[in-house]
């Protein structure tokens, strides 16, 4: 037994199919105003069909927060979809076919009601079919119906002969289910709220597990997990972990959160807990015979969890160079391992490289920290240098300089800075010489040495 659902005022058909699915798993959505289900083994839960479509026809007219449309619908019941399908669309009310029936029911209908796309039949050899049918003086689901099967098959085809089954409410196939769309989203109320990490853990790992079992069940995976927590002030704390690939791994997803947790605790106990995840196709990877083995990146990931929760999150990544011109200005970002690059880039790359080793440059050794120097001055200009560091000294006479530079910026922060640099030659004795790079910071008026040239 099938029931079609059908509301002329509904313009969303993902609504009606989701209001469909309260009545029976087994949903085919026809179009945005018309859906089928099959009721068979429904009479447990609802009783009768007759009963059912009843039930059906009074959750319509509730209101959409109490999950009905607000609507009036149409409701036929029948042996087949398509007779169902045809008395939902053209009989107000509750409508039900009984087998053998369907003329009874049908046969007023006029020709042009009837569904080609049902059989299977465009649009244009169906205009056809019946254009030759009114020529005959055919008019209605009854006149067709009653015509000579033999005589259907020679002058109209296959196509006429699936028509007249259609109009006969004759037809035998099954639904084309709609698919719902998956949900990789878990939540749960707390009936007590939760203070503790520990007791928070068992419920993190039970959404978790649902999470992982949906993305198994389509062969995905997820790179970024979105965990909200209602606390018990009514404030929300939110967390969002982001992988360096997809995974879906329950453990490690756990083991991250928790972590994650400790170093940003909520503010208050957790009355809510809800786990969103984005899908995405898991990581395919293929690693040649003679390539050395990698740590896994689960395991890499979680050991640079532990160490940002040791350390500190801004100190755990890659140094990455700001775009200003204070000098050795970095920051940190998250250390992500990126493809090997193709073949015609490393070439061009290794032409570049050969293009700069064929000029004549000076090398520069950063000191870090900087050596911090006690500088003689002469007029504004420096003459004698000493420094003294846990693994090298600095002393002698200046022979050569160049500069000052000035440079500042910065000078909307507490931490502004400016400085003069000189580059200038030392003369330890006659025969050691060496180039070094000196500043002087103008704020404290201290002076460092920064590096010296190869």
């Amino acid at each position: 037994m099938f029931a079609c659902i059908y509301g002329s005022n509904i313009s969303d058909g993902e609504t009606l199919s989701a209001f469909a699915y309260d009545f029976s798993p087994l949903v085919e959505e026809i179009g945005r105003n018309t859906v089928v289900i099959d009721v068979s083994g429904c009479e447990l839960l609802f009783g009768s069909a007759y009963q059912l479509a009843n039930q059906i026809t009074r959750q319509a007219k509730r209101l959409k927060s109490e999950g009905g449309l607000e609507v009036k619908i149409n409701v036929a019941l029948a042996e087949n979809p398509d007779a169902a399908i045809h008395a939902a669309r053209f009989l107000e009310g509750i409508t039900f076919v009984a087998p053998a029936e369907e003329l009874t029911c049908l046969g007023e209908f006029p020709l042009e009601a009837l569904d080609c796309s049902l059989a299977g039949v465009e649009a244009k050899r169906a205009e056809e079919i019946f254009e030759t049918l009114r020529v005959w003086g055919v008019r209605t689901f009854r006149d067709f119906a009653q015509l000579p099967l033999a005589g259907i098959s020679q002058r109209l085809g296959p196509e006429g002969i699936r028509l007249q089954a259609l109009a006969q409410g004759k037809t035998t196939r099954h639904l084309r289910l709609k698919q719902s769309s998956p949900d990789f989203t878990s939540s749960i109320e707390l009936e007590h709220a939760i203070v503790e990490l520990e007791p928070l853990s068992f419920i993190l790992a039970r959404l978790l597990n649902q999470i992982c079992a949906s993305l198994n069940s389509y062969a995905l995976a997820t790179n970024e997990l979105l965990v909200k927590m209602q606390l018990e002030d009514r404030s929300l704390h939110e967390r969002k972990l982001v992988l360096p690939y997809p995974m879906r791994d329950h453990k490690v997803f756990l083991k991250l959160l928790l972590l994650d947790i400790e170093m940003h605790p909520p503010q208050a106990a957790v009355t809510m807990v809800s786990i969103d995840c984005e899908p995405v196709k898991p990581r395919v990877l293929q690693n040649g015979l003679f390539i050395p083995l990698a740590p896994a990146p689960d395991k890499l990931e979680l050991t640079l969890a532990r160490l940002s929760k040791l350390v500190g999150e801004q100190n755990i990544g890659s140094p990455v160079l700001l775009d200003t011109h204070r000098p050795s200005a970095f920051s940190m970002k998250r250390f992500v391992v990126h493809s090997r690059e193709t073949r015609k880039r490393g070439k061009r790359s290794s032409n570049h490289q050969s293009e700069i080793g064929n000029r004549q440059c000076f090398g520069f050794r950063m000191f870090r920290p900087p050596l911090r120097a006690i500088v003689e001055v002469n007029n504004g200009l420096p003459r004698q240098i000493s420094a003294w560091g846990k693994q090298r000294s600095v002393y002698g006479k200046v022979i050569n300089l160049a500069g000052p530079w000035r440079t500042s910026g910065d000078w909307w922060r507490h931490d502004c800075w400016a400085r003069d640099e000189w580059d200038v030659a030392i003369a330890a004795n006659k025969d050691q010489q060496a180039a070094y790079r000196i500043y002087r910071e103008l704020n404290s008026g201290n002076w460092f040495i920064e590096g010296n040239y190869d």
